[in-house]
């Protein structure tokens, strides 16, 4: 069974780079690609692919994870396989609570790309043994569970935009992005925006 994939990646070399990996397996099938998630959602409701392979750090308002999310949610919903340079405990399970079927690092061979697209796209789990148990390491530690536009609003805040831009970057209104910081504010225990800042990296929520 051929697989269809979608790629998702914001530079256009990174995608010509990977689709011509891909293209080396007869299996796999290239559909499409987008630059963005918003673009991302648009082109799977008509394209339909069996697999997105998701770059983690996107432009735009939505980055890999809530990408995934959004994805999950489509009839039919492809699987999604992160594909990304940062090795982070935090990213990694906030990939798999969104719905990912898999975490890969860029600096994997293609033949690890090309099998773990085959295994999600038969319903399956990619995650290297180790991975796995630094999935399950984190769930077992306390720590703050910041929503997906928590985490969107936050990363914006350490960009240094204010709320009214956050707002229009996010399609939200001011007083929403308020309500949000609020929320941000109290579940990391701080009270200010550098504070919460500082206290995200720290604990890898943000970068």
């Amino acid at each position: 069974m051929t697989v269809s994939v979608l790629l998702i990646d914001d530079h256009p070399v990174v995608r010509a780079g990977v689709r011509a990996v891909l293209q080396s397996d007869q299996g796999i099938s290239v559909i499409g690609e987008a630059g963005s998630g918003e673009e991302a959602v648009l082109a799977c409701r008509t394209l339909h692919p069996d697999v997105v392979l998701c770059d983690l750090r996107l432009s735009g308002g939505l980055d890999g994870v809530a990408t995934t999310t959004a994805l999950r949610k489509l009839d039919p919903a492809p699987a999604v396989i992160i594909l990304t340079t940062y090795d982070n405990d935090h990213h990694i399970l906030r990939a798999v609570e969104a719905g990912a079927a898999g975490y890969l690092l860029k600096d994997v061979s293609p033949t690890t790309i090309i099998d773990s697209l085959h295994e999600a796209a038969a319903g399956r789990l990619v995650l290297a043994p180790e991975m796995a148990q630094r999935v399950l390491t984190s769930m077992r530690v306390a720590r703050p569970h910041l929503s997906v536009r928590e985490v969107e609003v936050l990363r914006l805040v350490a960009a240094g935009e204010s709320n009214r831009e956050i707002a229009r970057t996010l399609f939200l209104t001011a007083a929403t992005v308020k309500t949000h910081l609020v929320h941000v504010f109290t579940k990391l225990g701080v009270d200010s925006r550098t504070k919460a800042t500082v206290k995200a990296r720290e604990l890898g929520i943000i970068d």
